[in-house]
């Protein structure tokens, strides 16, 4: 199990493909990212790296965060993270973690909180139908109607379906594909929308229910020092080679011809074997004889 990043949602774009077929995608920013801090075993008796992402501004800072950033030598973060990780997974104090960290192709979760919508009534938070909108009702059309029960048990039960506050809830979103990665940016785009709103922050990680892919680096896609990183790894607007899915060929004539034929021949031996079926029936059926004929023939 390797770290996830801390990323920010920037926004919903699409990009294309090659065959014009386009893909609507979210972008996410990696803001500085940096190890602030490591968790060892034998010190504080489990593993995790734990990451910071953002800046901000020593004067908004108290002074134990002040401290633990000064011991790190990193510039002080707005968002702090930590991230389970087995032994081999730890990584350096102070090492920048990069948007190749994920390859396209690959399936992440993405968590965060959804956008707030404040008070909710009961049709818009829960879908109820609402009263009727003719007679019997008079102002009450979008209540949610009774509650309770009668004398037992006399009370509301808990997590009633009721109107309240909706939204602002810790959600993840799983199996999203990354479409494409831009380390020089610092870009990752993701196939589908994830929770939360414009400039919010998000935990990205591999996806628990699919197997992470053999190409993916493990511990993690660091910065090199001195290195410099190709801003572009794909035509501008083009989802990269590894996320392009084909479209399902389709049947040549002869093949949609030979499947028309046989469906043919089949309907047709159905028809005979009911025919013949309604014939062996009516063969096996015999003539009712008429009433009072061996009296007749006695007498």
């Amino acid at each position: 199990m390797r770290t996830g990043v801390i990323a920010k949602k920037v926004g919903m774009t699409r990009l294309f493909q090659d065959d014009g077929r386009h893909v609507p995608v979210t972008v996410l920013a990696l803001e500085d990212l940096q190890v602030v801090a490591r968790r060892e075993a034998e010190r504080d008796g489990y593993t995790s790296v734990q990451l910071g992402a953002g800046s901000a501004k020593a004067k908004n800072l108290t002074k134990p965060q002040r401290g633990h950033f000064g011991k790190a030598e990193v510039e002080p973060k707005a968002k702090v993270v930590e991230f389970r990780v087995d032994a081999d997974g730890l990584l350096d104090v102070g090492a920048e973690l990069t948007a190749d960290h994920f390859v396209a192709g690959q399936l992440v979760d993405v968590q965060g909180v959804t956008q707030g919508k404040g008070f909710a009534g009961a049709m818009k938070r829960w879908g109820f139908k609402g009263l009727r909108a003719t007679h019997g009702v008079s102002v009450s059309h979008r209540s949610h109607g009774s509650t309770g029960q009668r004398q037992d048990p006399g009370r509301v039960f808990k997590n009633k379906k009721m109107a309240g506050h909706m939204g602002a809830r810790n959600r993840t979103q799983q199996n999203l594909e990354v479409v494409r990665t831009d380390a020089g940016r610092g870009l990752i785009f993701v196939k589908g929308s994830v929770p939360g709103h414009k400039g919010s922050w998000l935990l990205v990680k591999d996806a628990v229910k699919v197997a992470r892919p053999d190409n993916v680096p493990y511990p993690a896609g660091l910065r090199e020092l001195g290195k410099v990183i190709e801003t572009e790894e794909a035509a501008p607007g083009l989802v990269e080679e590894a996320a392009v899915h084909e479209i399902p060929a389709l049947p040549s004539d002869e093949e949609v011809a030979a499947i028309a034929a046989e469906q043919e021949a089949g309907a047709a031996a159905a028809a005979e074997a009911a025919a013949a079926g309604e014939a062996s029936a009516a063969g096996d059926a015999k003539p009712d004889e008429a009433p009072g004929a061996d009296e007749s023939k006695g007498s």
